[in-house]
């Protein structure tokens, strides 16, 4: 094996394992919301750092492979669509975090009607499926669970589109908790933008696995 396979297959597993932490932070992150578990969101914090080491590091290692190995074809999508997924990866870091300190500024917990009413509950497994189905096409090589990330986050989008509405309607009922029920519309912005980070992931494995650019193309709308 030559050492820029070694490279790349290091590239690789350091990738997946960056995936499987931010996919962990955003479990948690449900789980916190759920439970109202301060101890969870504090946790979320805490790994945050972790988050953002391993961005910085993934960063440097597809420069010193761009640098040092000169990779072409297959070799050079896979590096340039790492550096793009690792930004994209940290940003769902930063949702997930975000989410976490909404809970410790929230007065007490959320009643499981209003996170069903909200779709909080469905936004976040949705996402969370998103997130797990490109870290599977990712992993495999094989784009199917990438392309159906497309389709699911028209549910996100749905839901954004429609929170105001929904959101003005429980102040209405409950005006004495207007401080804890906007943090149910910065939860859903939130969970809408980390749909719009794992769509640009899912472009991403296309773009390494087929050489298509697909960010404008009809696909998406499938």
């Amino acid at each position: 094996m030559s050492h820029l396979n070694t490279e790349i297959d290091r590239l690789k597993v350091d990738t997946i394992e960056m995936w499987s932490l931010v996919l962990n932070q955003l479990e948690k992150a449900k789980t916190a919301i759920e439970t109202f578990d301060e101890n969870l969101a504090n946790d979320i914090n805490a790994n945050e750092k972790r988050v953002d080491a391993f961005e910085l590091k993934l960063d440097m290692d597809c420069e010193n492979i761009l640098a040092l190995f000169n990779p072409v074809a297959n070799d050079l999508r896979f590096v340039l669509s790492v550096l793009k997924i690792n930004y994209n990866l940290e940003r769902i870091g930063d949702y997930a975090k975000g989410i976490s300190r909404c809970i410790r500024e929230t007065c007490e917990p959320f009643s499981k009607e209003v996170l069903r009413e909200t779709h909080i509950t469905s936004m976040f497994e949705i996402a969370i499926d998103m997130l797990r189905g490109t870290l599977q096409a990712f992993e495999s090589e094989t784009n199917t669970n990438a392309i159906a990330v497309f389709k699911k986050d028209q549910y996100l989008d749905k839901v954004n589109k429609d929170a105001n509405m929904v959101i003005a309607e429980i102040i209405k009922r409950n005006p004495e908790k207007i401080n804890d029920t906007l943090q149910l519309l910065s939860f859903i912005r939130k969970l809408e933008r980390v749909g719009d980070q794992v769509q640009n992931i899912a472009e991403e494995i296309v773009f390494y696995l087929e050489a298509k650019v697909i960010k404008h193309s009809k696909i998406k709308k499938v």
